[in-house]
């Protein structure tokens, strides 16, 4: 009973802000930013759904990325158990399938053309934004079924601040961090640093058996400053860095123990320019990526990948009237690459992309973007996009984006040695959109249709005794995805409501059949009560039935699965905070990948304190 209702609920309404909207948290609104790296987002997105998360939105789930996009999106995220391994599907499409943007700068790993979501800390960012859709002509590869973007920020009001949090938890679960913001004149700097560990040994709910080998821990720093040289002139640098040990959870005691080492650095220096009607921006950065794989605790032997990646930007932004805007970027990138099962390798890549936007009245916006690659490695497609936005009446928005995009080889698609293929074409990908966005008083509705083409798939598959990538699938993704938010403030009361709900499909063409790990339903809730120091939410997760065989066997149907989560805030003195939270209120049996159970119900304790 308690499902039915709920799916009700939200698939009459959900919560997904448009890209003219800011989302709340479920206590307070976003503080406005000044400075941001990603100008395009904020200036190119007006005919797509953007959902921008606040500090207060991260810290509720933090420092899990996974659980952050979890129960605040539509993405579905499948893990091989708590902390390990975790692939988001954005509408329907696969991990590679999502970008993932570090200030401006795609991120995802030159080795496999993914991010690992459990690999990054939420709380070394203070603004995450979800974008859906395509965004290839902007972000490159890998942005067809949405991009995520790590952003960091400046404030230029003068003050310093430090924030100190302690988090405890089951399963001998710590968290510490230390923040600290300054701003001085002409300077803007913050600096993050996070330790995660967990023994990370739950038991399975009605099971004898317990998570063997789960333990991990991770240390991450960022460090980002802004210096205005004069009026027209600004300086920044931004750089972060990931170490981290992860043990491989078993699925049977007699199993042989695993874990994996990653370590990630990024460094980005920009360098901008407002000169009348144009905007300059310089942007340098320098990315690596590096992992070791132990096949065997009880020995010291690891395979082993790394990649440096140099990436040169030139952004140059023409305002010639207020209701024009004109952007061209020209960027250069390199990766050199190796490994066990890789020799040396380089890649080249150049890129021209042209952005247009023109309010043509003050009810009526497009947008067209056109983008480029050069490259020896690949023959990449001519990109393009557009899109406008249509206030039909003052509560009453509408907006449409079509757009092609791509996915490109990865460095172990082309070079595996005796399994690469260096004849791959890039995954293409025909999308278009129709959002309807209505804000009504203290609500704001929206629901967005959307249909995506992909072609030219990369699966790896056997070729007699070796297993090689080809370009082989064609799948079509289709559905729609509502939002809902509520706010109501009466005197010292102040209450949210949130929701989201995504309906999927995802079709293998030649099969006829769902893609695996890909729900048809979706959805999320939250609720939030604040009254003067203390704060209270409530969070809800509804995934549906997903096929775990290409063949939808009914055999091997996951079972669908719904998860809450309670916490409970007081501040004193408005700088010293105790708070607590119950995961997996209910104590629900779980699991979003074959064999790998999520824990039951658990505890965790935190204190935060600013001064």
């Amino acid at each position: 009973m308690r499902t039915n209702i709920f799916i009700f609920f939200l698939i009459v309404i959900g919560k997904h802000c448009s890209a003219q909207e800011q989302a709340q948290s479920t206590i307070e609104t976003l503080n406005e930013v000044l400075i941001t790296a990603d100008t395009q987002l904020q200036t190119f997105s007006d005919s797509q759904s953007v959902l921008v998360l606040s500090d207060s939105i991260i810290a509720i789930n933090a420092p899990s990325l996974t659980s952050l996009l979890n129960y605040n999106s539509p993405i579905y995220f499948k893990e091989n158990g708590l902390g390990m391994v975790s692939s988001p599907s954005f509408r329907g499409t696969t991990a590679q399938q999502t970008a993932v943007v570090w200030n401006g700068i795609n991120i995802n790993s030159q080795l496999n053309g993914q991010t690992d979501f459990n690999t990054v800390n939420t709380t070394n960012f203070n603004n995450i934004t979800i974008k859906s859709g395509g965004g290839s002509v902007i972000y490159g590869s890998g942005a067809i079924g949405g991009s995520i973007h790590l952003n960091n920020n400046f404030d230029y009001t003068e003050g310093f601040q430090n924030t100190l949090q302690s988090r405890y938890g089951s399963f001998n679960t710590l968290q510490l961090l230390y923040k600290s913001n300054v701003s001085v004149k002409n300077l803007s700097a913050n600096i993050q640093v996070t330790r995660n560990s967990s023994d990370n040994d739950y038991d399975y709910i009605d099971s004898d058996n317990f998570n063997r080998n789960g333990q991990f821990y991770n240390t991450s720093l960022s460090a980002n400053i802004s210096y205005k040289l004069n009026r027209k002139n600004i300086l920044k640098f931004y750089s972060y860095a990931f170490d981290g040990d992860r043990h491989f959870s078993l699925i049977f005691p007699s199993e042989t123990a695993t874990k994996y080492h990653d370590f990630n650095t990024r460094n980005l220096i920009e360098w901008d320019g407002f000169y009348s009607k144009f905007v300059s921006k310089l942007k340098l950065a320098y990315l690596t990526e590096d992992y070791k794989y132990y096949d065997n605790l009880n020995t010291n032997a690891y395979s082993f990948g790394k990649v440096n990646t140099l990436v040169a930007k030139y952004d140059l932004t023409y305002t010639p009237t207020d209701n024009i805007t004109l952007n061209s970027i020209i960027d250069g990138t390199q990766n050199k690459g190796t490994g066990s099962s890789i020799d040396k390798e380089t890649r080249q890549i150049a890129s021209f992309n042209l952005l247009f936007k023109h309010a043509l009245h003050k009810k009526f916006t497009y947008e067209l973007g056109f983008r480029q690659e050069i490259t020896n490695n690949y023959n990449s497609p001519f990109l393009y996009s557009f899109g406008f936005q249509y206030q039909v009446a003052t509560p009453y928005t509408v907006t449409l984006n079509g757009s092609k995009n791509f996915r490109i080889p990865t460095f172990n698609d082309l070079y595996w040695e005796g399994s690469g293929n260096p004849n791959l074409k890039p995954e293409t990908a025909y999308q278009i959109e129709i959002g309807n966005h209505l804000n009504i008083k203290n609500f704001a509705i929206t629901a967005t249709v959307f249909y995506n083409d992909i072609k030219d798939m990369i699966r790896w598959l056997p070729n007699g005794a070796l297993w090689q990538p080809v370009n082989t699938d064609h799948v079509k993704t289709y559905g729609l995805e509502s939002s809902l938010q509520y706010v109501k403030a009466l005197k010292h009361h102040q209450f949210t409501v949130n929701s989201t709900y995504a309906y999927t499909i995802s079709k293998n063409q030649e099969l006829d059949t769902q893609l695996i790990y890909v729900p048809k339903h979706k959805a999320t809730a939250s609720l939030g009560y604040a009254f003067k120091n203390i704060s209270a939410y409530y969070q809800w997760l509804f995934v549906s039935d997903v096929y775990t065989t290409t063949d939808n066997s009914q055999q091997y149907v996951l079972d669908g699965y719904q998860v809450s989560n309670l916490g409970l805030n007081y501040t004193f003195n408005d700088n010293f905070t105790l708070g607590g939270t119950i995961n997996n209120l209910f104590n629900e049996n779980y699991q979003s990948v074959s064999n790998r159970y999520m824990p039951g119900q658990n505890y965790a304790m935190h204190i935060t304190i600013t001064f």
